[in-house]
């Protein structure tokens, strides 16, 4: 859903893939390493499922789709070589990126797998995607909202000039015609709330909770709204503002 074809050679951008009704299916980092080579990082969608997808489209024998066995670790510090959408390193040595925020430096390392090489669930970095208004989607909630309910604008992450795409037509229309009523917003509660949970206000349903990480939620509601008395699942939700610096 985003220009591909403007994307420098060692770039990467945010970019998704949408149903035929412009919602989105997967949100993922897409790297150019070259004119000729692609690379999707897929935080949460399963890859080959992905690639059994995409396949359906593609049309010259020359380009090939597959799962790639490599291993993807990160941390909080600051990137040493790689900046904003630049990235560094190859693909035999390791792809370095910079997935820092206004709320401090994060580099994420793609590399080939080690044998004691674990990737353990990480609340926190979880957490920072969702602070800066990185939707994390669960199975249940892809297919379920617009690039735009998912306030993707904020990372740049989808194209309405590029041209054809799966969706392309309703995600221009509701560009250009500013029909977006809904978007997303950040909320603390006391305790952890599920995927799918409704977000309520004097018991009336006004929007739901799509991920969550810790005491953080990311929800899809009317963006105007008081905030005042709305809650899930019993829990009071308390606003909190989302942070930049992760659109590339």
């Amino acid at each position: 859903m985003n220009d591909v074809a403007a994307l420098a050679d060692g770039h990467w951008q945010w970019n998704g893939w949408l149903t035929a009704k412009g919602r989105v299916v997967a949100l993922f980092a897409l790297l150019r390493l070259d004119a000729e080579t692609l690379w999707l990082l897929l935080p949460d969608a399963d890859p080959t499922e992905l690639a059994t997808q995409l396949q359906r489209y593609v049309f010259r024998s020359k380009l090939k789709l597959a799962p790639l066995d490599l291993q993807v670790t990160g941390g909080f510090l600051p990137p040493p070589l790689a900046r904003g959408s630049a990235l560094a390193g190859s693909a035999a040595d390791g792809i370095e990126l910079d997935m820092g925020g206004d709320q401090g430096p994060r580099r994420l390392l793609i590399h080939q797998p080690a044998a004691a090489d674990e990737a353990p669930a990480c609340e926190r970095w979880d957490a920072f995607d969702l602070a800066h208004g990185l939707p994390r989607l669960p199975a249940s909630q892809a297919g379920q909202w617009t690039p735009q309910q998912l306030s993707l604008e904020r990372l740049r992450a989808f194209s309405v000039s590029k041209g054809c795409y799966p969706g392309q037509e309703i995600v221009a229309r509701t560009h250009f015609l500013g029909q977006a009523k809904r978007g997303l917003g950040l909320f603390e509660s006391a305790a952890p709330l599920a995927a799918g949970s409704e977000v309520s206000e004097d018991g009336r349903g006004i929007g739901t909770i799509i991920a969550s990480a810790g005491n953080l939620s990311l929800a899809v509601l009317p963006l105007e709204h008081t905030d005042a008395g709305i809650a899930a699942a019993g829990l009071p939700l308390h606003r909190r503002e989302l942070a930049g610096g992760l659109a590339r």
